[in-house]
């Protein structure tokens, strides 16, 4: 009798654990579109370039871009924090001043690292915006509130993801109007990563969402049938946003299952955006 009771307690606590915040009046609109992985990018068009956005907004996308926060406090639009891969030059986005960074073209191009400003310029509210925040070293306060900074009045919708559930509660925290969001994938099968199992465990099956209360998840499309990913969208309403969508075939899956699709390498065909 005590083990059946311990269970159904057991349960419960984690049923509660998947709850986050269901229906953000913003998320209708975001749902309307589909979004270009870190621009339209391709073998001309360097991912998270400018001209990259551009392609995308030109097409009728949204975009997702990821945000660093440089060593003067400004907020670089690129992808990884090693400049190795995009650039060629072995040294990290958060050890460079904004001027040492606009030295370096994109590999491939006469393309600079964009700054956020420089992206909400161009988008100016016509196409919604996915804000990927990459955190290093527990700089997620000060990335936060420069990126609420550039945001402060701008026009358009936009909402901000990110893997370190530190900067979504941040976001929770002290800035609670905000449309949040929690990455994730399954941790579970990954190698060499730097934290312990129990960290990539919870992180994996969303047992923390109670504490930052997303409003939406943002999953590895080939992840997104976990109990726990299934459990948060259908038990608790929580919007999903499924990455990275590569073919016609899992876009369309996504599209019939609920998800916010983020693609790339296609031109997608079959959700019409709408502003």
């Amino acid at each position: 009798m005590w083990i059946l009771i311990v269970l159904i307690v057991l349960l419960c606590l984690y049923l509660l654990a998947l709850r986050g915040r269901r229906r953000h009046p913003g998320l209708a609109r975001l749902r309307r579109w589909s979004y270009a992985h870190r621009g339209l990018h391709d073998e001309t068009l360097p991912e998270n370039s400018m001209g990259a956005f551009r392609a995308a907004l030109e097409a009728g996308y949204g975009i997702e871009l990821d945000v660093h926060l440089t060593a003067d406090g400004n907020l670089a639009v690129i992808h990884d924090s090693s400049l190795m891969r995009t650039v060629g030059a072995d040294v990290c986005v958060e050890h460079l001043n904004l001027w040492e960074l606009s030295r370096y073209n994109l590999l491939g191009s006469r393309e600079k690292i964009p700054t956020l400003e420089e992206v909400l310029e161009l988008f100016s509210g016509k196409a919604p915006l996915i804000i990927e925040l990459k955190t290093k070293r527990g700089n997620y306060g000060p990335l936060c509130r420069r990126v609420m900074e550039a945001l402060r009045d701008y026009p358009g919708d936009y909402c901000i993801e990110s893997f370190d559930p530190f900067c979504v509660y941040y976001l929770k925290k002290h800035y609670p109007q905000v449309i949040r969001g929690q990455l994730s994938q399954n941790f579970l099968k990954e190698k060499g990563l730097p934290f312990p199992w129990i960290l990539r465990f919870m992180v994996t099956n969303h047992l923390h969402f109670f504490l930052i209360r997303p409003d939406f998840a943002a999953c590895r499309f080939e992840d997104r049938n976990l109990l726990s990913t299934r459990l948060v969208r259908k038990l608790w309403g929580v919007q999903g946003v499924a990455w990275t969508i590569k073919t016609q075939e899992a876009y369309d899956t996504a599209l019939s299952q609920g998800w916010m699709p983020i693609f790339e390498s296609i031109n997608p065909k079959g959700k019409e955006n709408k502003s």
